[in-house]
């Protein structure tokens, strides 16, 4: 998995918000995506300002379109862990 955030997004602190903020929503859909896929992401101004949870629903969406996630996965909620459990608060 690559992330690239270009050096036109903002100053660096910007950037490595944005850079977290993908990171994250990977991590949180890695346990349903499928063996052998490579993936390399890049956000966009537009994304430098969204959410954690508006990025992930991005990635789910653009993922689950072309096939990239597995068919046990439970759906774009925000809440949801590796095999369907919530998160504790």
């Amino acid at each position: 998995m690559g992330f690239a955030v270009g050096k036109r997004q903002g100053k660096s602190h910007e950037r490595n918000r944005g850079r977290r903020i993908l990171k994250e929503g990977f991590r949180r859909l890695l346990p349903w995506m499928k063996e052998g896929v490579w993936v390399v992401a890049s956000l966009r101004s537009g994304g430098m300002t969204a959410g954690a949870g508006e990025v992930y629903y991005d990635l789910a969406r653009l993922l689950g379109g072309r096939g990239m996630l597995a068919g046990c996965w439970p759906g774009p909620d925000w809440e949801c862990t590796e095999a369907g459990r919530k998160e504790k608060p």
